[in-house]
């Protein structure tokens, strides 16, 4: 049975086993990521037995806009409605919000569509690495 959890204290090598299930590179960086979930708004995460299975987390400005940062599920747990379960405590969290705003890759997008996110086409995602 797969148990939810609004807890942000998540044990590092939780955080760095279910990030490397999924190829994340962030996987590399367990210590950074532990302190990272303290810092966001919202983190919901989702437990089968005493494994970390699931996570989304959230940063908001308070008041109008929610930032998707992170949802992510074990492959082994896939399938399951482990993501969306997490999607929809935060789209209940934040129903009140303007707009719910995450970025994409692959065929992740049909997955956000079909709840009823809408794709952006005339935005393009940029960022800045080290």
């Amino acid at each position: 049975m797969i148990e939810y959890s609004d807890r942000k204290d998540i044990p590092q090598k939780q955080l760095e086993t279910l990030f490397a299930s999924v190829d994340w590179e962030s996987a590399k960086y367990p210590e950074r990521l532990a302190r990272a979930m303290r810092g966001f708004s919202t983190v919901y995460s989702a437990w089968e037995a005493d494994s970390l299975c699931g996570l989304i987390a959230v940063l908001d400005d308070g008041e109008m806009t929610a930032y998707v940062h992170y949802l992510l599920v074990h492959p082994d747990a896939q399938r399951r409605g482990v993501g969306s379960e997490l999607l929809c405590r935060v789209m209940r969290k934040y129903h009140t919000y303007t707009r719910i705003v995450l970025h994409a890759e692959g065929s992740a997008s049909s997955f956000y569509e079909k709840h009823g996110f809408i794709r952006m086409d005339a935005t393009a995602m940029l960022y800045r690495t080290r």
